[in-house]
């Protein structure tokens, strides 16, 4: 595997060891095969890519590259997690974290139980999907009427083999209040209150299960910051392919 540029970044200068600390945006890129590794520069002194720095220009890159998949190392930072992970998500290209444990573990698609598994799993899923949707229309005018941002919302999660995906929720909060500084529960509705209590707001996360993407029962799902947080990779390896809706 070769350390170096996509063609299509051309903006770029060597940076010291000053601009390579906890809160630089920096990042070496590495690829092979059509698969690219972004991760965590440590201590040498590589090219700096400007571009990566703007989630526009980085979907301008990747959609003219020939890569197909993208690995990123969790020490980058909630943040440009985030970023990466916006990105990939516009130019349909799926996203891992760099988990080198992942690498050990059997693939999924080599165990009949794990695909009757996920076959149970997402016929339960549809079954109690058409048993609440009435549950879920009256929340949907409900959140129309109390907010006139978008009803859903949705957050990087951590899946099988460290694939990132969007959760998908009930809106609690008002989107105009929130911000990346401030804390969730400040800009949170009365009904979004409401539904968290009960655990209402996570309905909309049927549709993950009947994806695949997660399961009804097992462990939960682990989001950015919690990667990011994390000093342990192997940690989010601990549920072996076994996903549940993740906790608020």
């Amino acid at each position: 595997m070769t350390t170096s540029r996509i063609s299509t970044f051309n903006t770029y200068y060597s940076v010291t060891q000053k601009h390579q600390d906890h809160s630089s945006p920096y990042c070496t890129l590495q690829w092979r095969r059509g698969q690219l590794l972004v991760k965590s520069p440590g201590n040498l002194k590589q090219p700096y890519l400007a571009v990566l720095d703007q989630e526009q220009s980085l979907v301008k890159c990747l959609k003219h590259s020939p890569i197909n998949l993208v690995r990123i190392d969790p020490k980058l930072g909630e943040e440009k997690l985030r970023l990466w992970a916006n990105a990939c998500d516009k130019t349909n290209k799926p996203i891992f974290l760099h988990i080198p444990s992942a690498n050990k573990l059997p693939k999924p698609s080599s165990s009949l139980l794990w695909w009757l598994k996920r076959c149970t799993h997402s016929i339960a899923a549809l079954v109690l999907l058409l048993l609440m949707s009435p549950v879920m229309l009256g929340l949907v005018l409900l959140i129309r009427i109390y907010s006139p941002d978008s009803v859903f919302s949705r957050e990087w999660h951590i899946g099988e083999r460290g694939k990132l995906f969007e959760v998908i929720k009930f809106r609690t909060t008002k989107e105009t209040e929130k911000t990346l500084n401030r804390e969730e529960d400040q800009s949170i509705t009365v009904l979004g209150r409401w539904m968290r209590k009960f655990g209402l707001d996570s309905l909309p996360q049927l549709f993950n299960v009947i994806r695949g993407e997660m399961g009804l029962v097992g462990h939960r799902c682990y989001t950015l910051k919690d990667a990011a947080n994390s000093t342990r990779n192997d940690n989010f390896m601990a549920g072996r392919g076994e996903l549940s809706p993740a906790s608020s």
